[in-house]
């Protein structure tokens, strides 16, 4: 979408929906909306595109991330590279990032349904990437995978408490982080 504001009828052509509907969510609160001096509603682009997303509408699709989509996150390149062939070898799309940084750039541009993330990096470190991934309303459905080489109770609750899906330790059992991996896309959690 590149409006920022929408009217009524303008949100109504988007969604495919009938003004009347539009105007009943709206009504209704589903849809949040500000009322113009002039009476008339508009509807702000984040609004709309997070009330799409809630029903599952079409055409937000669209912007919707691929089930076969994965960014790499982790400083160390012989994990990315290890990553990356692995995971393409069974037909995942793959992207890197070697910082928290990064990271918001590739979840935009190239919208992962899944983040292997790493915990220790410099920078951002993994626990507030993902605390700002699953905070912003249009990241929030991203799965994330934690991963570390460094296992503790502490690192463990602390990152599954900032909303990661799923945590695993270093070096990987290739088997069981494959299923892993397959169980967080497919919601298994």
């Amino acid at each position: 979408m590149n409006k920022n504001i929408f009217s009524i009828p303008q949100a109504a052509e988007y969604c495919s929906l009938s003004r009347g509907t539009v105007w009943k969510y709206v009504k209704s609160g589903e849809l949040k909306a500000s009322l113009t001096p002039g009476r008339q509603y508009r509807i702000l682009n984040k609004d709309l595109e997070l009330f799409m997303r809630e029903k599952g509408m079409y055409p937000f699709a669209k912007y919707q991330p691929a089930q076969n989509k994965i960014l790499i996150v982790d400083d160390d390149p012989h994990i990315q590279k290890w990553l990356t062939k692995m995971l393409s070898a069974y037909k995942y799309k793959t992207e890197v990032a070697s910082d928290g940084f990064e990271v918001g750039v590739k979840v935009t541009e190239f919208k992962p349904s899944l983040i292997i993330l790493d915990l220790f990096m410099p920078g951002m470190n993994g626990f507030e990437v993902c605390k700002r991934i699953k905070k912003n309303p249009l990241s929030s459905q991203i799965k994330i995978l934690a991963v570390t080489g460094y296992d503790t109770k502490e690192n463990k609750d602390r990152i599954l408490e900032a909303g990661a899906d799923g945590y695993t330790v270093k070096p990987f059992v290739k088997d069981e982080f494959l299923q892993q991996i397959e169980d967080l896309l497919n919601n298994k959690k």
